[in-house]
């Protein structure tokens, strides 16, 4: 057995701790397209959110209404206005990435520690848990 704890100390450990500066230089432009994209989206919701129904040449609604046509335009608004606030806390999401990535942090689990795979952090570039880590806080919620 001290056989095994003596094997055991003097290997290296190659496990990776952290991505690589290219890396990391990766990420960074998904995330920039990710969030240009995403705040062009937050500008256009708002600025549904932000129309007030005045009679320029973007109005292309009938100038008689209904109450049916005015209950509808609400919902509109709203919907939009939800969207805009996921829209604007997954910007928030990203830039808080681009941050971890200045301070190389990057891509390391918040619950665990382990590098958080490149695969997902493709899908998921604002990631901040292990698929892993994840599901463990989803069961502790349910318990």
């Amino acid at each position: 057995m001290s056989e095994e704890k003596k094997g055991n100390a003097t290997a290296p450990s190659m496990e990776k701790v952290r991505y690589s500066d290219d890396e990391l230089a990766e990420f960074k432009v998904i995330i920039n397209e990710m969030l240009d994209k995403a705040r062009k989206e937050y500008d256009t919701l708002r600025k549904v959110i932000m129309h007030n129904g005045s009679n320029d040449i973007e109005d292309t609604t009938p100038s008689f209404k209904t109450v049916e046509d005015d209950g509808a335009y609400q919902l509109s608004k709203e919907e939009a206005s939800q969207l805009a606030q996921r829209q604007y806390k997954f910007i928030q999401n990203l830039e808080a990435a681009l941050v971890r990535i200045e301070n190389k942090t990057y891509g390391i689990c918040r619950v665990t520690g382990k590098l958080i795979p490149k695969e997902r952090l493709r899908l998921v570039p604002h990631a901040t848990l292990t698929v892993e880590a994840k599901e463990m806080l989803a069961k502790k919620g349910r318990n």
